[in-house]
């Protein structure tokens, strides 16, 4: 285990048996774990048998845990970074330790893993030798509209993360702005009730109306015009 080193650890989107051996080792060596949400990191590490000392890296106390994680680098800790589920960084917190790190000097080592994009672009049967991705989409309606627009342009499959909540109304307005295109919806990936749902955006827009929905959601839209 390097001394004052970022690790930068994936971990599991939904199914706990995807961890690697090697993220496994780094959790149980490192001397901090910096965790979006410290309740859900403990159910993992609990399950893997592994006692660590943890600390809250979220949104809303990023800027001054920042600080603070870099101290203990600086004072020879390993540090191991890790999201809720999947890749830390994207779309979740994250970017601003690394950008701070590369700012002082201080060695990042990635630890490659589960993430849910290409999860899903893995069985989309789009072809992904080019995409696009766009993390959740803006909540102004005129951001909204103009990536919606800009997907709408594109020949390379979109990627989009969406909320039960949201998913809906997304589907729908994909339908307004890429009505021929063909759509993926993945939901609740790797776990007991995951569901790939395929069709023209109005399809599935008919098919999960008035339906409740729960879990991490990610749409795919296609490339190819139809």
């Amino acid at each position: 285990m390097n001394p004052g080193c970022l690790y930068v650890v994936s971990t599991p989107i939904g199914n706990l048996e995807d961890i690697t051996y090697r993220a496994v080792r780094v959790l149980s060596e490192v001397d901090l774990i910096a965790c979006e949400d410290t309740r859900r990191t403990y159910i993992l590490l609990q399950h893997f048998g592994i006692r660590k000392k943890t600390i809250s890296f979220n949104e809303e106390n990023k800027n001054y845990r920042t600080d603070k994680i870099i101290s203990f680098l600086t004072e020879s800790m390993s540090v191991a970074l890790v999201s809720d589920a999947g890749t830390p960084v994207v779309s979740d917190p994250g970017q601003s330790l690394v950008e701070k790190c590369i700012e002082k000097g201080i060695k990042i080592i990635p630890v490659p893993g589960p993430s849910s994009v290409l999860c899903a672009l893995s069985v989309s049967g789009f072809r992904a030798e080019e995409f696009i991705f766009f993390g959740f989409l803006p909540r102004k309606k005129s951001k909204r509209t103009k990536k919606l627009r800009f997907i709408s342009e594109t020949d390379m499959p979109s990627v989009i993360f969406e909320s039960p909540q949201r998913m809906t109304k997304t589907i729908n307005e994909i339908s307004e702005h890429c009505p021929r295109r063909k759509l993926v919806v993945a939901r609740e990936m790797t776990k007991i009730n995951e569901e790939f749902s395929f069709g023209k955006p109005s399809e599935l827009a008919e098919r999960f109306a008035g339906r409740k929905v729960k879990g991490e959601i990610v749409i795919i839209v296609g490339g190819e015009k139809s």
